[in-house]
C-alpha cells in the first residue's frame, strides 16, 4: 500500500516539477556569442569580432591578448553581416542590410572604429563581400544591380567608392580569390545541370579573359579557394571524383586552354575539409575538418617556395586541441603569420573568439560571452545516435536527453526522495529538422534546446537524407522526385524514439525552419497521428509559389534541387503540403519574417488562412522587421515564451 502511494505522490509531483525550470526562457534567450573575428590592423594587438551584446549582431574590438574591456563600435538597429580588414591596415569594410532583406550595404571606417561612411547605397540591391586586394586599396564583390536575376563581379576603389565591372554574365556568380599582383582573379558560379555543385573560372585582370579550371560531370562542388604565395597555385576543398571535400592543390595556373589539373592529397580523410586559411606571408596554412559533425583545426606550415606540395600531404598536420569537442569557424591570421584566430562553440560552450599563437602552440579565450547566470555545467551535450530508415540505410542524428528535472526533496509515508534523476522513458520530445537540405545539425551551442532541456523535454536534431557532411551520395538522396524520402526518414526516426529512445509515443513534437519548415508541414500531412504539436519557421508550404515568388536568383539555383515549374509542376504540386492541408490534425505554430527574400510570408499566409477557414488549431506570429529567421533579441524575447507555452499546451 505505501509502495502504491509513493508511485501516486512521485507521478503527480513528477508532473508539477516538469513545468519549474531553473532557469527561465528570458536567460536562454540572453545568452551572448562573440564570433568573426578580423584583425583591426597589420600590427594584430587588436581584434573585430560580431557580437549579439546589444540585441542585434555588432561590431566590437578587443585587445588580442584579452586583456582590454571590449569596445563597440557599430549600434544599428539592424545585424551586421561581416566585417573586413583592409592587408595595408588603413581601413576596415562591413556590410548590413535593412530589416532582414538581405540586400547587403557596404561601409567603411578606419581601423580604430571612427569615421564611418557608406559606400555603396541602393537599398533595392544585394552585395556580396569577396575580399580586399592585397595592397589594401581595392575590395572585389559580386552584385545583381544589373539584373536582380544575376550577379556580376566589381571591384571598388576603398578610398573613393569608384567602381569597376569585372566580370559580367547571366548567372549566380560570386568572388572566390585573387593572386597578390592582382593579375588573376577566380571566381565561383553555382547552379549548373548537375545540381548542388559550381565551377571555378580563372579571369585574367588585364585582358578580361576567362578560362574554365575545373570541368566535371557530376555534382562536384569546389569550397574555399586561396592563393599560395607564387600567384600561380591555389589550394581549395572539393568534392571532384570523391564522396567527401579534400584537401586539393592546383599548380601553375593557365588561361591559354591548357589543362589545369587538381591534385588530391594521398590518404585523404572521407570526412569534408570546410575552410581554409592561408597566412597572409603565406607561411602557414590552416583548415578545418568536419568528423561527424565535429570540427578538427589543422594547421601546417606551407615550404619554402610558397608551395604546401598537397600531393606529398599525409594528412597529420598539426592538430590544434580545442576546448571540447565543438564546430569552429572564421579562420582569420594576423599578418605576421603568427596568430590564428578563430570562433569555438559546442553543446556547453557558447560561441566565443580563441587566439592560437603559434610560435608556443598556446589556445587563449579572447572574448568571454555572458552565459546569463547560467551554470554552464547545467547545459546538456548530445549523443550522436543513428537509427535505421525504410531501405535500411542509417540516418544520424543528435539526441539531447534532459540530465534532470528540476525538482525538491518531497516528504511522504514511503520516505524522502528526490525526482531531479535522469528520465529514461515517458519522455515528451522535439523533433528539430535543420534547413538547406543542403546542411547538417551539428552540436554547437543552441539556448532554445537547453531551455526545452531544462523543462524536461528532449530533442532529437536530425540529420535526413539530403544533408550534407555524410559524403555526396547521402546529399543527392533527396532530389527531386525522391523528395518526400526524406520525409520518411523523420516517421523512422519517431518509430526510433519510441522503441529505443524512451519517448512518450503521445508526445512528440516536430519543428524546423526554411527548408526545415517544410519538413514540418510534410511530416504533418504525411503522419498525421504521429505529432502532438508542431512548430514551422519561414517554411515552404506550396512549391510553386514559393518558386514564383522567391527570389529570382534563387529560384534558378533551387529549381534544380526541388523541380523545374515548366516540367515538374505536377508533381511539385503533387507534394506541396497545402495540397495536403485536409490531413493536418496536428496543432502548429507558423512564424515568419515579412521581409523574408527566401521564402516569400505569402507562404505562411497561405497555411494560416486555410486552417483558420477550416477550424484547426493554428497560431500566427509575423515580424514586419525580420527576414529569413526571427533574429533580433526583443522579437525573440517575444516570440518563444508564446512557443513554448504552445508546446507546453499541447505536449504536457
Amino acid at each position: 500500500m505505501k509502495k502504491f502511494f509513493f508511485l501516486l505522490v512521485w507521478s503527480a509531483f513528477g508532473i508539477s516539477a516538469f513545468a519549474q525550470e531553473k532557469y527561465t526562457i528570458q536567460q536562454y534567450l540572453n545568452i551572448r556569442s562573440a564570433s568573426a573575428p578580423m584583425f583591426a590592423d597589420k600590427s594584430g594587438k587588436q581584434i573585430f569580432y560580431l557580437t549579439n551584446v546589444s540585441g542585434t549582431s555588432q561590431i566590437w574590438m578587443i585587445d588580442a591578448a584579452g586583456a582590454s574591456v571590449p569596445k563597440q563600435i557599430t549600434s544599428y538597429d539592424d545585424n551586421i553581416g561581416f566585417v573586413s580588414s583592409s592587408p595595408n591596415g588603413d581601413g576596415v569594410v562591413f556590410g548590413k542590410a535593412v530589416g532582414g532583406n538581405e540586400n547587403t550595404q557596404f561601409f567603411w571606417m578606419k581601423p580604430d572604429g571612427t569615421a564611418i561612411r557608406q559606400l555603396t547605397n541602393n537599398p533595392a540591391v544585394r552585395h556580396n563581400f569577396g575580399d580586399w586586394s592585397d595592397d589594401g586599396k581595392r575590395i572585389y564583390y559580386a552584385s545583381n544591380k544589373r539584373d536582380k536575376n544575376f550577379f556580376d563581379i566589381y571591384a571598388m576603389e576603398a578610398t573613393n567608392g569608384k567602381e569597376e565591372l569585372i566580370y559580367q554574365q547571366d548567372g549566380n556568380n560570386d568572388f572566390a580569390a585573387v593572386s597578390k599582383d592582382g593579375r588573376q582573379i577566380i571566381i565561383s558560379r553555382s547552379g549548373t545541370e548537375f545540381g548542388l555543385d559550381n565551377n571555378l573560372y580563372l579571369i585574367d585582370a588585364a585582358t578580361k579573359k576567362v578560362t574554365l579550371l575545373t570541368p566535371h560531370t557530376d555534382a562536384s562542388q569546389f569550397g574555399d579557394v586561396e592563393f599560395l604565395p607564387d600567384g600561380d597555385s591555389i589550394v581549395l576543398a572539393t568534392n571532384k571524383d570523391r564522396e567527401y571535400s579534400s584537401l586539393a592543390q592546383m599548380d601553375n595556373l593557365r588561361s591559354d586552354g591548357g589543362a589545369n589539373v587538381i591534385v588530391v592529397g594521398k590518404d585523404a580523410p572521407d570526412w569534408d575539409v570546410e575552410a581554409i586559411r592561408v597566412s597572409p606571408k603565406g607561411n602557414a596554412l590552416a583548415y578545418t575538418v568536419n568528423r561527424d559533425g565535429f570540427s578538427e583545426l589543422n594547421l601546417r606550415k606551407i615550404e619554402s617556395g610558397g608551395k604546401p606540395l598537397i600531393s606529398n600531404f599525409d594528412f597529420k598536420s598539426e592538430i590544434i586541441k580545442l576546448p571540447a569537442q565543438g564546430i569552429v569557424g572564421g579562420l582569420q591570421f594576423s599578418d605576421d603569420g603568427g596568430k590564428l584566430a578563430f570562433s569555438f562553440s559546442s553543446a556547453k560552450y557558447n560561441s566565443d573568439v580563441w587566439l592560437y599563437d603559434l610560435p608556443s602552440k598556446s589556445l587563449t579565450q579572447i572574448t568571454k560571452s555572458s552565459r546569463s547566470d547560467i551554470s554552464q555545467t547545467s547545459f546538456v551535450e548530445p549523443q550522436l545516435i543513428k537509427y535505421k530508415t525504410f531501405d535500411g540505410r542509417e540516418i544520424p542524428a543528435w539526441y539531447y536527453r534532459p540530465e534532470k528535472i528540476v525538482g525538491k526533496i518531497v516528504n511522504s509515508p514511503a520516505g524522502n526522495f528526490s525526482v531531479g534523476i535522469r528520465p529514461t522513458k515517458n519522455l515528451p520530445v522535439i523533433v528539430s529538422v535543420h534547413g538547406g537540405p543542403e546542411g547538417q545539425e551539428r552540436p554547437g551551442f543552441n539556448p532554445l534546446y537547453q531551455y526545452y532541456l531544462s523543462r524536461g523535454y528532449a530533442v532529437l536534431a536530425t540529420n535526413v537524407r539530403g544533408s550534407t557532411g555524410y559524403g555526396k551520395t547521402f546529399t543527392h538522396l533527396d532530389d527531386v522526385q525522391k523528395r518526400e524520402d526524406s520525409v520518411k526518414d523523420l516517421a523512422f526516426a519517431v518509430e526510433w524514439l519510441k522503441t529505443s529512445g524512451g519517448a512518450d509515443p503521445k508526445r512528440i513534437a516536430v519543428t524546423g525552419g526554411s527548408y526545415g519548415g517544410y519538413m514540418t508541414m510534410a511530416a504533418i500531412t504525411l503522419y498525421p497521428d504521429l505529432f502532438a504539436a508542431a512548430v514551422n519557421t519561414v517554411g515552404i508550404v506550396n512549391w510553386e509559389t514559393f518558386l514564383k515568388n522567391t527570389s529570382g536568383y534563387r529560384r534558378r539555383q533551387r529549381e534544380v534541387e526541388y523541380g523545374m515549374l515548366d516540367k515538374d509542376i505536377e508533381f511539385l504540386r503533387r507534394i506541396s503540403p497545402i495540397a495536403k492541408v485536409d490531413k493536418i490534425k496536428t496543432p502548429l505554430f507558423v512564424i515568419h519574417g515579412k521581409n523574408d527574400p527566401r521564402v516569400p510570408y505569402t507562404e505562411a499566409e497561405q497555411i494560416v488562412k486555410v486552417l483558420k477557414d477550416k477550424g484547426a488549431i493554428v497560431e500566427y506570429k509575423l515580424y514586419d522587421d525580420e527576414g529569413h529567421g526571427i533574429s533580433k533579441l526583443k522579437n525573440r524575447l517575444d516570440l518563444y515564451p508564446r512557443v513554448a507555452d504552445f508546446l507546453d499546451k499541447y505536449m504536457k
